[in-house]
């Protein structure tokens, strides 16, 4: 196993230094003690073509009726706070299969996507929105602090941001935990993760469901 470099910032807050979190056959994982990110050090991650080659394995179709629950528990909150009105909006790291950008179209939303891998268009990421969506996307950023802060720059005052992914609950939890055993998952966040960055950021944070957060931007 790869010796652990504990001098490495939390990719997350950018200061905090990680501690021993948990270590199973494959990886091990430290704990930021300034915002609590769970996250495997950089010498396990995958590289860029053997990420794909896992995404590539994923069949998320903009038609499956239960692909289209499980987005709703974040899709439904969110369109209750955009109202009526028709808004712009970004489904970042939407994979190869949009399914939420179809749902928030039908609802009335012009969507714009971003993959790295599979809509890769820089065009996208010097536009302004209204919401911006990241699902099962920042459990795989190996920075997700600066994704994020792009992200947030992108919304208009006012504007939502909408994650979901999985949260950490403690130690002995994570301990058995599936979400680990993907090897593209290398940042946990937990309601501690979420509650640091919208108070370092000033949004509104509200969680919407056991796995998603509402993020509002403040208008001033």
């Amino acid at each position: 196993m790869p010796v652990v470099d504990s001098s490495c910032p939390c990719p997350l807050c950018g200061y905090g230094r990680g501690s021993h979190f948990h270590r199973d056959r494959r990886r091990e994982y430290l704990r930021c003690p300034v915002c609590a990110l769970v996250y495997v050090p950089p010498a396990w991650h995958l590289d860029a073509a053997a990420e794909k080659a896992v995404y590539d394995l994923h069949e998320n179709s903009p038609d499956d009726p239960g692909y289209r629950r499980f987005l709703s528990r974040l899709a439904t909150p969110l369109l209750a706070q955009l109202g009526g009105r028709s808004a712009l909006g970004l489904d970042f790291g939407c994979g190869p299969g949009p399914a939420l950008v179809q749902m928030l179209r039908e609802a009335g939303h012009t969507v714009s996507v971003y993959d790295p891998y599979y809509f890769p268009d820089p065009a996208v990421l010097a536009v302004d929105y209204d919401f911006i969506t990241a699902t099962e996307v920042v459990e795989h950023l190996a920075a997700p602090g600066v994704e994020l802060a792009r992200l947030w720059k992108l919304l208009h005052p006012g504007g939502v941001l909408g994650v979901m992914t999985k949260l950490v609950i403690d130690q002995q939890a994570f301990a058995r935990w599936h979400y680990t055993s993907d090897a593209t998952h290398i940042c946990f966040f937990s309601q501690q993760s979420w509650r640091w960055w919208a108070l370092k950021v000033g949004a509104e944070l509200e969680q919407v469901a056991a796995d998603a957060v509402l993020l509002r931007k403040p208008h001033s």
